[in-house]
C-alpha cells in the first residue's frame, strides 16, 4: 500500500488515531472519505458505527465522545470545525488558511505537484500492449496501451524507475498457421505480402481447418521447424515481424505512446533452457503424459506447461524466461502485467511457478487485469475477421474532431497547421480518455457515437476548460498572480471556497490511483474539477471583478485549475492544446 505522510488524509488519520487510542479504540478501523456534499464537511469516518464498546451502545454517543475528546486535547491548525451526523458520522472541515497554503504550494509546485518522491530508489517493470504479430491492431488493443502508459507515467511523476516493456507475441503455433498459409495461399512468396493480407491469410486457414482438421497438424510441424532455424520457415516468420512493426509504430505514433524496450517472445526462445534447468535443479518439474510440467496441489490450479510431449518450447516456459531475465537486467521491485482478465489463471501459473524457482515473491507480481471491449453482437475474433481495427478508429475520430473544429467561430485566428493538430489532439484524447474513464475490470460496449463523445465526461470538455483558464490568463500575462494569502472567509464567494476545497485532493487521488492501478480516479477527479471551474467561470466575473485583489485572487484559482489539468491529462497521456 502506497501512502504519502506529508498528504493531508495520513495527517488526519495520525491525529484522529491518537484520539482513539486514548479511548481505546484499535485505530486499524479508522477509514476517511469524502462526503459527496461539502456541506457535510471535507473528510467523514464512520469509525463510531464499526466499533463496538460497552459504555457507548449508542454508535451517535460513542462519536459524540471522539470528538469531543478531540476537541479538549486541542484541534489542530488545519482542523476549522468537526461535527457528529446521525446517524454516527463524524465530520470534518478543513481550516480556509490550510486551504490557501495549500493553492500556493500548487502554484509554486506547478507541473511537479502532486509528484511525491515515494518510489525514490525503487524499480517498476511494466508489460503493456502486447499485440500479437501479423494480426491487426484493433480496438481491443487500445486497453492494455493506454491504461499501461498512464499507470507507466503515474509511477513515473510519483518518483519511480519506470521500465516499460511491449511483450510482442512474435512466437508461437499461431505462426505454423500462418506459414501453413503462406505456402499454401500466397505461394510461399513473401514480397507482396501486406498486414491486410496477413490477416486474410490467417481468417481463411481457421476457416478451412474446419473442414481440413489436419491443417492443424501441419501447423504444428512447421512452428516446430520454426524453433529448429529452417531457413524457409525464418524467412516467412522475418516477413510477418517486419510487416507488423511497421503497422504498430503507425499506430504507437498516433496514439503518442513510446514504450522503452520492444522485446518479443522470440528473444526468450534461446534462455528457455535454462528455466529447466532450474525447474528439474529445484525439482518442482515433472514429467506428465510425455510433456513437463510444474504442479500447483496447494493452489488446486491446472499444472504449468514447459515443454510439450514432441519437446516444442511454450508460452508459460518463455514468460518465465522472461521473467529470469528482469530480474537479472532490471531487479524490479514490482513486476506489473498490464493484461487482460482472460489471462487470469495463466499468469497466476506463470507468478507461482516463478515464486517456486526462486524469482521472487508473490507479492512482486501484479496483474493489473483489465476487461474487453466488446462489439454489440458479442466478442471480438481475429479468427473469426469480426475486429475493428484501431487505425481506423483513430483517424475516423481525428476526422469527427476537424469537422468541430471547422464549424467553431474563432477557427479563423487559427492557422491551418494547429487546426490539425488541434483535431489530432481532441480525436486522440477522445478515444484514449474514452477507455481511461472506465475501471479498467469493466468491459466496454464498442459504439461509435460513446467513443467519439465530446461533450459531458469527455477529453475534448477538459481540453476545451484547460484552453478556456489559459484564454483568461493571457489577458494578464507577465503580472504577478497574488491575493490569496490575505482573504478572509467572508470575503470568499461559495464558486471559491469550492475550488479551494478541490485542489488539495489531487495527490491523494494519485495515490489512490497508483495504489489501485486504477487511472478511471483521474479522470473522475479532473471532470469534477472542470465542472467547478466552469461554473465559479460563468457565475463570477474574472477579469471584470470590482476590486483589483479579487481579480488577482481569481486568476490564482484559475492558473491553478489549468495546472492541475495539465498534471493530470499529462499522467493519462492526453495532450493539452492551447487554443481550441
Amino acid at each position: 500500500m502506497l501512502y504519502c505522510k506529508s498528504m493531508i488524509k495520513e495527517q488526519i488519520k495520525k491525529d484522529l488515531s491518537q484520539i482513539l487510542k486514548k479511548l481505546q479504540i484499535n485505530p486499524g478501523d479508522l477509514q476517511l472519505e469524502h462526503p459527496s456534499d461539502f456541506n457535510h464537511g471535507d473528510f467523514a469516518t464512520n469509525i463510531a458505527l464499526r466499533v463496538k464498546k460497552k459504555e457507548f451502545p449508542i454508535a451517535f454517543d460513542l462519536a459524540s465522545k471522539i470528538i469531543s475528546t478531540w476537541r479538549a486535547t486541542g484541534l489542530p491548525d488545519y482542523v476549522a470545525k468537526i461535527e457528529v451526523a446521525k446517524p454516527a458520522f463524524i465530520n470534518i472541515w478543513l481550516d480556509n488558511k490550510f486551504l490557501i497554503k495549500q493553492t500556493e504550494e500548487l502554484l509554486e509546485k506547478k507541473e511537479k505537484y502532486g509528484s511525491e518522491p515515494i518510489g525514490n530508489g525503487k524499480t517498476v517493470v511494466i508489460d503493456y500492449s502486447s499485440p500479437n504479430i501479423a494480426k491487426p491492431f484493433g480496438i481491443g488493443h487500445l486497453r492494455s496501451t493506454v491504461i499501461g502508459q498512464a499507470i507507466y507515467n503515474l509511477y513515473q511523476f510519483l518518483g519511480y524507475k519506470v521500465v516499460g516493456v511491449n511483450h510482442l507475441g512474435d512466437w508461437g503455433t499461431q505462426f505454423g498457421k500462418l506459414i501453413v498459409a503462406i505456402k499454401r495461399w500466397n505461394k510461399g512468396n513473401v514480397s507482396d505480402l501486406t498486414f491486410e493480407k496477413l490477416e486474410k491469410l490467417y481468417i481463411r486457414f481457421h476457416k478451412q481447418v474446419e473442414q481440413r482438421p489436419e491443417l492443424e497438424d501441419d501447423a504444428r510441424l512447421w512452428f516446430k521447424k520454426l524453433e529448429n532455424k529452417d531457413q524457409e520457415a525464418i524467412k516467412i516468420w522475418q516477413a510477418c515481424v517486419k510487416i507488423s512493426l511497421k503497422e504498430f509504430d503507425y499506430i504507437y505514433d498516433l496514439l503518442g505512446v513510446k514504450i522503452d524496450y520492444c522485446l518479443g517472445e522470440s528473444f526468450y526462445e534461446d534462455k528457455i533452457k535454462n528455466i529447466i534447468a532450474l525447474a528439474k535443479k529445484k525439482k518442482i518439474a515433472v514429467k506428465s503424459q510425455g510433456a513437463l510440467v510444474v504442479k500447483f496441489p496447494e493452489l488446486k490450479i491446472p499444472p504449468a506447461l514447459l515443454l510439450k510431449s514432441d519437446g516444442a518450447t511454450t508460452y508459460e516456459a518463455r514468460d518465465l524466461a522472461c521473467i529470469a531475465y528482469r530480474k537479472k537486467r532490471w531487479s524490479p521491485d514490482l513486476y506489473l502485467y498490464e493484461v487482460g482478465v482472460d489471462q487470469q489463471l495463466h499468469l497466476k501459473q506463470t507468478f507461482n511457478a516463478a515464486v517456486k524457482l526462486g524469482l521472487g515473491k508473490i507479492e512482486h507480481f501484479v496483474h493489473i487485469s483489465h476487461g474487453l471491449i466488446r462489439l454489440e453482437d458479442g466478442k471480438m475474433s481475429t479468427r473469426q475477421g469480426k475486429t475493428i481495427h484501431l487505425e481506423k478508429v483513430l483517424d475516423e475520430s481525428i476526422k469527427r474532431a476537424s469537422k468541430i473544429i471547422n464549424q467553431a467561430k474563432n477557427k479563423k485566428d487559427i492557422g491551418v497547421k494547429q487546426q490539425k493538430e488541434i483535431a489530432q489532439a481532441v480525436g486522440i484524447g477522445a478515444v484514449k480518455y474514452f477507455d481511461l474513464s472506465h475501471h479498467r475490470t469493466s468491459d466496454i460496449v464498442f459504439n461509435w457515437d460513446n467513443i467519439f463523445l465530446l461533450e459531458g465526461n469527455s477529453a475534448p470538455y477538459l481540453q476545451y476548460t484547460y484552453a478556456r483558464c489559459l484564454s483568461v490568463l493571457e489577458k494578464e500575462e507577465g503580472k504577478e498572480l497574488t491575493g490569496l494569502s490575505q482573504i478572509s472567509n467572508s470575503r470568499l464567494k461559495p464558486e471559491e471556497i469550492v475550488l479551494l476545497r478541490t485542489f488539495y485532493r489531487f495527490p491523494e487521488v494519485l495515490m489512490e490511483a497508483a495504489n489501485d492501478f486504477t487511472p478511471n480516479l483521474i479522470c473522475n477527479y479532473l471532470f469534477d474539477l472542470a465542472q467547478k471551474y466552469n461554473l465559479f467561470y460563468n457565475r463570477l466575473s474574472i477579469l471584470g471583478a470590482e476590486r483589483k485583489e479579487i481579480i488577482q485572487r481569481r486568476l490564482s484559482l484559475t492558473s491553478a485549475v489549468s495546472q492541475l489539468l495539465k498534471n493530470g491529462l499529462q499522467i493519462l497521456g492526453i495532450e493539452t492544446p492551447e487554443r481550441m
